[in-house]
């Protein structure tokens, strides 16, 4: 039991089943595995601020990623990922982390999580790229084969990320397709958004929509309309990794409708399309990506975005960092604007049908959300 309920109702959100779409492998680590990777790699651990010795156990370390990537520098919040990729450069280490990954979804009652993540960041040690997918997807189906032992059934699959500014889109993808069946389901690229626009890798999105590889592109995080334009136009995405600065071309958040609210082209072509957002509020909190509405929860354009019709979902990003989990976003979302079932339903259905697994396999997902939310 969590201390997340829906709103007027006794119903653990925890409980509930749920997607999960956008959720980084490096981004989403246990503190306890971080300490054990690191003693044995003899990777370095941040020094606690106030006794100026490495810190030692997993909830000051823990508090720690919390805080810089509470600090509202980006900077700061980056150098969180120095420390988990330092931990991430061997099979063995790959393997436990991708089981630890979905033994956690499995807690948090997701019955469909898409891990997005960047092997070649992780070939320090020798690792090649496809040792390093097969290492994380062994990991994978050791935890989805022991969540069926225990009555949890889950399908999670591998979204194979190019970091923009490494200028290694067509071996990525190329990677991506090598693993298609084999447990990958999609591509994206992710690093700086601002300056490494998808046209840069037009090559790679040409070469994935030929094959009929999906695609999901990091846009409208930290950059703006031109960065979801480009996403939609070069990359050929079918979904916009956060896609929040959509709200920059709408004129009134307030509007009962679209015709009121005044769409521009781009967030009008999303809208009627119903292109996929893969909203993590938090996140977009401590990244300031709505930092043209606030830096609250209620700042947020998610509830307007829902309103006015967009697809919104509702994801994590980085679990460690945000010091969260789906039943917390979930939660935050619902005690902010008073949603209830029918929208947790609404939210869990858009993001089943935007997600990259099979047809038949998205029929059984659609079939227990809908059964298990209509208590």
């Amino acid at each position: 039991m969590s201390d997340y309920t829906v709103p007027g109702t006794d119903i653990d959100i925890q409980s509930l089943p749920k997607i999960s779409l956008h959720d980084h492998l490096d981004g989403g680590l246990r503190p306890s595995t971080i300490l054990e990777l690191a003693d044995s790699v003899g990777a370095s651990i941040p020094e606690d601020p106030t006794t100026g010795k490495a810190i030692d156990s997993p909830e000051r370390l823990g508090q720690w990623f919390a805080d810089q990537a509470d600090s509202g520098s980006l900077v700061e919040y980056l150098k969180t990922f120095d420390v988990t990729l330092s931990v991430m450069q061997t099979a063995e280490g790959l393997t436990r982390i991708g089981r630890e990954f979905v033994e956690d979804l499995v807690d948090d009652g997701v019955i469909y999580g898409e891990i997005r993540w960047a092997p070649e960041q992780h070939l320090e040690s020798g690792l090649s790229l496809d040792g390093a997918v097969e290492a994380v997807q062994a990991g994978i189906d050791e935890a989805v084969a022991s969540a069926a032992t225990n009555g949890h059934h889950i399908h999670v699959g591998q979204l194979i990320s190019a970091m923009r500014q490494n200028d290694r889109s067509m071996d990525i993808a190329e990677l991506a397709l090598r693993h298609r069946d084999k447990g990958a389901v999609g591509f994206d690229i992710a690093g700086p958004e601002a300056g490494f626009p998808p046209a840069r890798f037009a090559e790679a999105f040409a070469y994935l929509a030929r094959e009929m590889f999906p695609v999901t592109i990091h846009a409208g995080e930290a950059d703006g309309i031109e960065s979801i334009r480009g996403a939609l136009v070069d990359g050929h995405a079918l979904r916009l990794g956060h896609g929040v600065r959509i709200a920059e071309e709408i004129k009134d958040l307030s509007g009962k409708n679209a015709e009121l609210a005044g769409l521009g082209s781009v967030a009008r072509w999303v809208l009627e399309r119903g292109i996929p957002l893969e909203v993590s509020p938090s996140s977009n909190l401590q990244t300031g990506a709505i930092a043209a509405w606030g830096s609250q929860l209620a700042d947020h354009p998610f509830d307007a975005l829902y309103r006015l019709g967009f697809a919104v979902t509702v994801n994590t990003d980085n679990r460690l960092m945000s010091s969260t989990t789906l039943t917390k976003e979930l939660s935050l979302l619902a005690a902010q604007w008073g949603y209830g079932m029918t929208e947790l339903l609404e939210f869990q259905l858009t993001a089943a049908s935007a997600s990259f697994m099979h047809f038949d396999d998205r029929e059984a997902v659609v079939d227990r959300l809908v059964s298990a939310y209509a208590l």
